[in-house]
């Protein structure tokens, strides 16, 4: 079964709070300072790509569309996945561990015996390579994205399980733990704004950024490898290139490969999956 606990979560969160301490944020140059030749780049949830992401299942695959990278390839990859109401997939192995979030929907992913556990959105879970497990959903539409450190994903037999020694995680969107700027130096005072760390990874990290209502202002990233999907809510947001203004809705996408300020607006509540090897700013 998937470990689901306070204990666990908060831990999580603890040593990746220790983490950023440690590494104070130097973005104050970065809104202060131009960006010469930005990187910034968007997709909006309706310009997906959608294709079959088990192509051996026939139409009764999921959809996949892929956001960024190439998860038939050798090389790290974020894609949305989309399952029909009703869905259960049969017992089976992935050749890579993943992380998932879910975006629309209710999502189901455990062992094969486990009783269903509807994770509604904003929920997070990984799946370790090797481990038997199915994933099941319900609603008129369900949507994860899924990450992997590198490709290809691949779906195989159960015959083929084995235990790597990492353990599953699922997080449930209401036992998330977040940290505004009294606890989290990466928070601007007076932002609204906060965040949830999910993992880390040597250099790269996985978080929730979480924007309130009305917000106005940047995501400020220092690192060359940023890539942020909206799980929840819409925002504006204005590329530094031409000064054209999109909206991106649940299942958007923006990303930069060098320093960048990420200028935004909400109208509502947003969260946002960043994933990242540099430290950001929220301001």
């Amino acid at each position: 079964m998937k470990i689901q606990s306070q204990i666990l979560i908060a831990a999580i969160s603890l040593t990746s709070l220790i983490s950023c301490i440690e590494n104070k944020s130097t973005t104050e140059e970065t809104t202060s300072t131009t960006i010469e030749n930005p990187t910034n780049a968007v997709v909006l949830s309706s310009e997906v790509n959608w294709e079959r992401l088990n192509p051996a299942r026939g139409d009764a695959s999921p959809q996949a569309g892929t956001l960024w990278g190439d998860r038939n390839a050798e090389v790290p990859t974020g894609f949305l996945a989309k399952f029909a109401d009703g869905f259960s997939s049969p017992p089976h192995i992935h050749n890579i561990t993943y992380r998932a979030v879910v975006i629309s929907g209710s999502i189901h992913n455990d062992d094969p015996s486990a009783e269903k556990m509807w994770m509604k959105p904003g929920s997070f879970w990984t799946q370790p390579v090797g481990e038997a497990h199915i994933t099941a959903a319900k609603g008129a539409e369900n949507i994860a994205y899924v990450e992997i450190d590198h490709g290809p994903y691949l779906v195989k037999p159960t015959e083929e399980a084995f235990d790597n020694g990492e353990r599953p995680v699922n997080i449930d969107a209401s036992n998330m733990v977040w940290l505004a700027s009294d606890k989290a130096e990466w928070i601007a005072p007076n932002s609204g704004a906060a965040l949830s760390f999910l993992w880390k990874n040597e250099n790269l990290k996985g978080l929730f950024v979480k924007l309130s209502k009305g917000f106005k202002g940047h995501i400020n990233s220092e690192g060359d490898i940023f890539h942020a999907v909206v799980i929840q809510g819409d925002l504006a947001y204005t590329l530094p290139q031409s000064g054209e203004t999109k909206t991106l809705d649940a299942g958007s996408y923006f990303t930069s490969s060098a320093k960048a300020k990420h200028e935004i607006s909400t109208s509502e509540e947003v969260v946002i999956y960043v994933r990242t090897n540099g430290e950001l700013e929220v301001k």
